[in-house]
């Protein structure tokens, strides 16, 4: 499946913010909705293209929510690359903590500058997740025609 930067960064957005993507293997059209296991989602929002969807489910591509783990390891190879030495032990104390992802989150708002390279940081890293998560199944399809 060949997609554009344009709509690889797209999807990658929107399962940032906590989307389900569909791909529409026919066009290319990104469907972007809630994840409808959410406890907090409402369907009508999402009405029209939920039914598309499951119309013509086999149009369409799902791409799930980053793994909590790869989410993790984004965290952990931004630490990495941290040079101040202070914030970046700052941020291995928040990850081996209880409740990672929110102590991460706090010290990292806790610098501007920081928090800016965190976000140019982990926008890359979903984009090459989605583009390494479409390369696999690629794979996996080419493997089951040969």
């Amino acid at each position: 499946m060949k997609l554009s930067n344009k709509e690889i960064k797209e999807i990658a957005e929107n399962l940032d913010c906590g989307m389900v993507c569909y791909i529409n293997l026919r066009t290319n059209e990104i469907k972007s909705i809630i994840d409808p296991d959410d406890l907090y989602s409402e369907e009508e929002h999402w009405k029209e293209d939920l039914e598309e969807i499951e119309a013509n489910w086999e149009r369409y591509l799902k791409i799930d929510k980053m793994p909590s783990r790869d989410a993790f390891q984004i965290m952990e190879d931004f630490t990495d690359q941290v040079s101040n030495k202070a914030i970046r032990n700052r941020l291995i104390y928040a990850l081996n903590r209880n409740k990672p992802f929110r102590n991460f989150k706090y010290e990292v708002d806790y610098n501007e500058e920081v928090r800016q390279e965190w976000f140019k940081f982990k926008a890359y890293k979903y984009e090459e997740w989605v583009k390494n998560y479409l390369e696999n199944l690629d794979l996996e399809n080419q493997e089951k025609i040969d």
